[in-house]
């Protein structure tokens, strides 16, 4: 049985404000809560024009007090910039006020460009990617409370302790994350929409290095996947063009809004330019909702998983809830029970 999700990099459209933005994220998230998705996660990027969403943890505080039902977390927490105590107590201090709901996803690239990375990590005891396992295994330890005898933070505890504790996931584009993963027995999810090469094998080779943790006995995965659903194939290709323009622009250096379909369609698109267009489109499942759910089933064949976490940025709010309703339609969600 198929499983939907949700990453939410709360994308800023064009004439739109940061604080539309995040406002449009906990309605979309109170749709989802009703809707019968099974996790809503939020994404962590910085200094970047187009997406809203620069802090996790204090968007999950939000998100969960808005829904009843659904899984809340980070996609991800790019760990690399911060301290593992701090992370394991805010996670710590999510669970206690929403026992049983929240997840701890945390990611290894910076989420910015160098510049910002490095203001980030800014002062005294700022650490390297190269410490990034070592922050793993200290976040791990903080989160479950058993720090090992010997360890300089041995007697140091993440508060608030409870009685349950966040579901840690490891996220990724690569074989090194998945390598990470299935060597400190975390779940995890593979980014699809960044990566769309290799994925299959990726998965695979974490299931058969997988080693158990405390927190998870055998592996479990999940793939992100960004979809275009619309009522039609010729709406949601339409749909797809402000992705198309925007992806560019981003991966020249420019992180502006997300624009309309209309200037991505009259956009003078050098050869150049068309080429990384078309290059970037298998990154992306636009279509009617036959096409979108048969096309989601095949890559859950492909990397054998039954968890899909959907990104849908749209130029429209309307477009891009409309496209997460017929998600829900086509996999036949279960509606929450109204309170």
């Amino acid at each position: 049985m198929a499983i939907l999700s949700v990453l939410d990099q709360s994308p800023i459209r064009a004439g739109c404000t940061p604080t539309d933005a995040l406002r449009e994220t906990l309605a979309l998230a109170e749709y989802c809560d009703s809707a019968g998705y099974h996790r809503y996660w939020l994404a962590e990027h910085h200094s970047t024009g187009g997406l809203a969403g620069s802090a996790p943890e204090i968007m999950i505080g939000q998100v969960a007090a808005r829904t009843r039902n659904m899984r809340v977390g980070s996609g991800g927490v790019m760990l690399s910039h911060y301290s593992s105590l701090k992370v394991a107590e805010s996670f710590r201090m999510l669970e206690a006020l929403y026992p049983g709901r929240i997840d701890l996803g945390i990611g290894r690239a910076p989420g910015s460009d160098g510049l910002t990375a490095n203001a980030l990590a800014h002062g005294p005891g700022a650490l390297g990617i190269e410490h990034f396992p070592a922050q793993i295994r200290d976040v791990q330890a903080w989160i479950s409370g058993q720090m090992p005898a010997g360890h300089p933070f041995e007697q140091v505890t993440a508060m608030p302790a409870g009685e349950t504790n966040p579901e840690m996931w490891l996220l990724g584009s690569s074989d090194q994350s998945a390598a990470y993963a299935a060597y400190f027995g975390m779940a995890f999810s593979f980014a699809h929409f960044i990566n769309p090469q290799g994925g299959p094998l990726v998965m695979e080779a974490y299931r058969q290095n997988f080693g158990p943790s405390g927190g998870l006995a055998t592996p479990a995965g999940s793939i992100g996947i960004f979809v275009i659903c619309a009522d039609t194939e010729e709406e949601a290709l339409n749909l797809r063009w402000s992705r198309d323009l925007w992806m560019l622009r981003l991966q020249t250096g420019q992180t502006g809004p997300v624009p309309t379909v209309e200037e991505a369609r009259n956009y003078p698109y050098t050869d150049r330019e068309r080429m990384i267009v078309e290059h970037n489109r298998p990154r992306t499942i636009a279509g009617d909702p036959d096409q979108v759910r048969a096309q989601i089933l095949e890559l859950g064949e492909a990397y054998k998983v039954e968890e899909f976490v959907i990104v849908t940025i749209s130029d429209s709010f309307d477009a891009r809830l409309r496209s997460y309703e017929l998600l829900a339609e086509a996999f036949a969600l279960t509606p929450a029970e109204a309170a």
